[in-house]
């Protein structure tokens, strides 16, 4: 009976003590936590990628041509030759001289009411039209050689005057002689008798000495008339 009891005490701790073990190894089985990086991962020394300061070059792709810049054309001025100038035929059985009015070109400067009268050979010269359509003398005999109207103006840096004076006993004119790159390229006469003032210039291409002379000829024989004496220009 005694050793019933005993046994019946000695059972529950026997249990108890039991379950405690199973208790206490039970957080054996769990897997430890993970204090350290996975292996995959770079590690922090590592250095930085190489960066190139140059400018990428860029590949050309396959059927992608760059077509060229045209070639620009440098251009080197040159002398534009006049029109030449249609002259009237010559007239059968003309006077010894001929007469040509104008209006002044300094206005300003001329009394009014007044027009300038020249006096020309007809078998020299002829009466026509320049190419800015204003009346001039063309020579019948040298080409080229032309007397026109004109007015002062600026001149190109590469062109330099070289002025003289035409007097006579009833006109004074400055003549300015005007070079391009040390050539003779055309005369100037701007003058008058007193009551008129105005300007013609004298171009050529060929015989310069005998289309300058036979042109002073022409401009020294000018003179005023007034405007109602004047003769129609053609």
């Amino acid at each position: 009976m005694i050793q019933r009891i005993i046994l019946i005490l000695i059972l529950p701790l026997v249990i108890t003590s039991c379950g405690g073990a199973a208790a206490t190894q039970a957080p054996a089985t769990q897997a430890p936590a993970a204090t350290e990086p996975a292996a995959t991962e770079a590690p922090a020394t590592e250095p930085p990628a190489f960066q190139s300061l140059e400018a990428p070059t860029e590949q050309p792709s396959a059927g992608n041509t760059a077509t060229p810049l045209p070639t620009q054309m440098i251009s080197t001025p040159t002398d534009t030759p006049l029109p030449t100038l249609e002259l009237p035929t010559e007239v059968v059985n003309p006077p010894t001289k001929m007469v040509w009015d104008g209006t002044p070109t300094y206005l300003g400067e001329s009394t009014p009411g007044y027009s300038f009268r020249v006096t020309y050979d007809p078998d020299l010269w002829a009466l026509t039209i320049d190419q800015f359509g204003f009346p001039a003398l063309g020579h019948r005999n040298i080409p080229g050689c032309v007397i026109s109207v004109t007015s002062g103006r600026g001149l190109p840096l590469n062109m330099t005057v070289e002025h003289d004076v035409l007097y006579t006993d009833r006109i004074t004119f400055d003549v300015g002689k005007v070079y391009e790159n040390g050539v003779l390229k055309f005369v100037t006469y701007t003058g008058g008798d007193g009551t008129i003032i105005t300007g013609f210039q004298v171009d050529f291409q060929e015989d310069v000495d005998a289309c300058l002379a036979d042109a002073v000829t022409v401009i020294s024989t000018l003179t005023s008339v007034p405007v109602s004496q004047a003769t129609p220009t053609p």
